[in-house]
């Protein structure tokens, strides 16, 4: 088996919490290697897809009716400030709407 391999195998089994005592030190050390890092990030990534929960299915027109919606969505506009009021008036800030372009 070569080298590359068995290091693999350790930060998998490590990122597992099933590596032995005896081979932790080699996979810590490993990590501290370009490609034992990449490794341990695509290791997580991998059980990160695993243990995601199922998204449901969207129609095909899903996008194309809440885009619709957003566009039917009034725009924000800028609240009036109290006479006598010392904070200044919070304003949103006013996007295009590309429907309307």
């Amino acid at each position: 088996m070569d080298t590359d391999k068995k290091i693999r195998e350790h930060i998998s089994a490590l990122g597992d919490g099933e590596l032995p005592e005896a081979d932790v030190e080699l996979a810590v050390a490993a990590l501290h290697e370009p490609g034992g890092r990449e490794a341990w990030d695509l290791y997580h990534r991998i059980g990160d897809v695993l243990r995601a929960q199922p998204v449901p299915d969207l129609s095909p027109a899903f996008s194309a009716r809440l885009a619709s919606r957003l566009a039917d969505e009034p725009m924000p506009v800028k609240r009036a400030v109290a006479a006598g009021d010392a904070t200044e008036a919070i304003s949103a800030p006013v996007l295009s709407n590309p429907a309307s372009s």
